[in-house]
């Protein structure tokens, strides 16, 4: 599945459970990190919500290792969160 689908729904259910990564919470935003498999490499991306608000983050940077994309979508989350606020939504 290509990474617009993901972002536009194709994904089904929600990012934690299809990502298979745990979610984290950080000043009251829920992050899922979501990394994108492109061939041998991983695409920074996480899904960020709270309450009823969801923005999904994707990055142009890739990563070899799945564990370095996850930990590096959550840090960028985190960055985004922090810089943005509720302002991220929109």
């Amino acid at each position: 599945m290509s990474w617009l689908s993901k972002l536009f729904g194709g994904g089904g259910d929600k990012a934690g459970a299809a990502s298979g990564h745990p979610s984290e919470v950080y000043k009251d935003f829920t992050i899922t990190p979501t990394p994108i498999r492109e061939g041998s490499r991983y695409r920074i991306s996480a899904r960020i919500e709270k309450g009823e608000q969801v923005h999904i983050l994707i990055r142009a940077d890739t990563l070899e290792d799945e564990a370095a994309a996850v930990t590096s979508s959550l840090v960028k989350a985190k960055q985004a969160i922090d810089q943005l606020g509720d302002g991220i939504f929109g």
